[in-house]
């Protein structure tokens, strides 16, 4: 029986190595034939017309080919290479894939270039269908893991790509990227690299390691004072770095595991969207811990991410088909950590200022597109023995006394005024009807005089609201949180101005920098109620032609009820003038608030009658005369 086994085994040999003979004997023949059932499929699945003038496989196990040219069907020339010399992994030929262990190229151009609504990469983006049946299945996993296997497979341990040229042209504008010579020798590569965008040259020197057998890459650019091509152009954003530095490897295990660490220096980022200032980091670095799953991808809270002085752990994970979970937990540390890291340009007004004490910080952010009514969200920064030693650019505590204020409309200053008893319609607080302070508070901010200037209830259905619209559309707004984007912050809507808006407040509340009666009292003297229309004393002659201290309690409802958009009052009434009839429901939630309070009895609530809201001042006038554009109030919920 083992005299069997042994000869099968030695005829199964022979036939193998006969067949190994035959097949490198005509070598040439099949790697020829395998090229043009692979050109046919291309063109067939693509359109994709692909030409070369030699293909040769060598005795020595090397592929040398030259005179490729890829075309799309009626589009540019994609892809050419002048010539190519290759040495594959013979074993991994043998199975169908190309396994790269040299390589050596000449002339290698890739050009992208779209006119009008056609590009020549367009197939690259067509629906594979056939490939990915289960369309609701992410595979993440599957989709990461091709991608790294195909880089290391590609990338050779030693090789030379000479002259590469990549080029991007859309209509008039154009970015090109070309590198004189890519050496990779015993691992390691570097290169020169020089950009051109719309005539524009700058030049990055680049440096790393790949090594396939260990899964790991490792990339360094260095570009000082030039900028990263093609984004301004397509994202509308400027980044200039000076050092860029990536690197991983990947670990073996389910999920995927991914461990490694990005650093930048010398940042700069602008974006209108992002801030109205250039954004400046001096070093940000993170080392990251990627959980690659299936349906899932997850930043393992061991990450560390750095920015200037302060360190953070944050927890992230996003699985399919769209639910985020984002969590960091950071335990007391300096003050001075935060403060002195804000990165220059997001935060303006904060810029130079000092403090001393400690800070901790808890975040929860658990939103599913599919489940918006679920949404969890939790922000809450702790102070201990905190105070500030010094303001920045700004003087925080400016809002405790007379200051001046300007209104802006779409971002043009309209009017500028005191605050104070210098201003001939100044009112203290204590001469605005308890009635109208009330019916301000319960219909934008019932809980002023005790939370700490932020909502995070009202933070969180609003986050919700958005996520069912898919859009910005409701913000959580307080009362401080507006009185700070009107007094201190630009008008421009950005995420800069948010984050700057938030950290100002929590400093305002915190340390009680001005009272709470204070901001009220800044808040019914600045509030825009109508077309130029600023202040409680303004408002109540513009449509009333009264005092404050004469206003009834529908006038005092009214007033609060348009505080969100001012200047579209006159939807409010008929063509007649005549309160609709739709407004009633509202103004009885409103008196029966009140009435809660013990400002005005419940008998009064509920005898709230809308008919006797009757406009007699200016904006009477408004039922006949020419209309403005409506907009919305500056000092709402964004």
């Amino acid at each position: 029986m083992k005299r069997k086994l042994i000869g099968a085994g030695g005829g199964l040999l022979v036939v193998l190595g006969l067949s190994l003979f035959l097949l490198w004997g005509f070598r040439n023949p099949v790697i020829n034939s395998m090229a043009e059932r692979k050109i046919l499929a291309m063109k067939e699945r693509y359109g994709l017309d692909i030409h070369y003038d030699y293909l040769e496989f060598t005795k020595t196990g090397r592929i040398l080919f030259g005179g490729l040219s890829v075309v799309p069907e009626q589009r540019d020339t994609l892809l050419t290479i002048h010539s190519a010399e290759i040495t594959p992994g013979l074993w991994q030929l043998l199975r169908g894939n190309l396994e790269i262990r040299r390589i050596s190229m000449e002339q290698p151009e890739l050009r992208f270039v779209k006119k009008g609504t056609q590009a020549n990469y367009d197939f690259m983006f067509l629906d594979d269908r056939t490939s990915r049946p289960d369309k609701s299945s992410a595979e993440y996993d599957r989709q990461a893991g091709l991608l790294l296997k195909t880089i290391f497979r590609l990338l050779p341990s030693e090789g030379k790509l000479t002259r590469l040229r990549i080029s991007e042209k859309k209509d008039n504008n154009s970015v090109s990227l070309y590198i004189p010579e890519f050496r990779i020798k015993d691992r390691h590569f570097q290169s020169h690299i020089q950009f051109v965008e719309d005539g524009k040259e700058q030049h990055w020197q680049t440096s790393g390691e790949i090594d396939p057998s260990e899964h790991l890459l490792s990339l360094h650019i260095q570009a000082p004072d030039v900028a990263v091509p093609y984004l301004k152009r397509r994202l509308g954003a400027e980044i200039h770095f000076d050092e860029l530095m990536l690197s991983f490897i990947q670990k073996d295990g389910s999920p995927m595991q991914l461990q490694g660490k990005a650093e930048v220096r010398g940042l700069s980022l602008f974006h209108h969207r992002l801030s109205p200032e250039v954004i400046n980091l001096n070093h940000g670095e993170v080392d990251f811990h990627l959980n690659i799953g299936s349906q899932s991808i997850e930043l393992d809270s061991c990450s560390t991410v750095r920015f200037n002085q302060l360190q953070l752990n944050p927890y992230l994970k996003l699985e399919s088909p769209g639910h985020l979970i984002a969590k960091l937990h950071k335990s007391w540390f300096p003050a001075s950590e935060l403060f002195s890291s804000l990165p220059q340009g997001l935060f303006e007004h904060l810029e130079g200022i000092r403090v001393d004490g400690q800070l901790a910080y808890d975040f929860l952010l658990d939103a599913d597109l599919a489940l918006p009514d679920s949404l969890k969200f939790h922000s809450d920064l702790l102070a201990r023995n905190f105070r500030i030693i010094q303001y920045g650019n700004t003087n925080l505590s400016k809002m405790s006394s007379e200051f001046e204020y300007t209104a802006y409309e779409d971002g043009i200053p309209v009017r500028t005024f005191p605050v104070g008893p210098s201003w001939e319609h100044f009112l203290p607080l204590d001469s605005i009807p308890l009635v109208m302070q009330t019916a301000v508070l319960q219909s934008e901010d019932g809980g002023f005089f005790y939370h700490q200037g932020f909502l995070p209830d009202a933070i969180q259905e609003a986050m919700a609201y958005d996520l069912k619209k898919r859009r910005f559309a409701r913000g959580g707004s307080t009362i401080s949180m507006q009185l700070v984007k009107n007094v201190f912050l630009n008008r421009n809507k950005n995420i800069a101005r948010k984050l700057e808006e938030a950290l100002i407040v929590w400093l305002i509340e915190t340390n009680r920098l001005t009272s709470k009666a204070r901001m009220f009292e800044v808040y019914l003297n600045i509030a825009e109620w109508g077309p130029m229309v600023y202040g409680i004393r303004e408002a109540a002659d513009f449509y009333f032609s009264k005092r404050p201290s004469q206003l009834t309690l529908e006038e005092c409802i009214y007033l609060a009820s348009i505080i969100p958009k001012p200047k579209h009052f006159m939807t409010s009434f008929t063509n007649s003038g005549q309160l609709r009839e739709s407004q009633e429901n509202h103004f009885r939630i409103v008196a029966g608030r009140i009435a809660a309070k013990g400002v005005i009895s419940e008998e009064a609530a509920k005898n709230v009658d809308i008919s006797r809201v009757q406009l007699k001042g200016k904006a009477a006038g408004y039922f006949t005369d020419s209309l403005s554009v409506p907009r919305e109030n500056p000092l709402t919920p964004q």
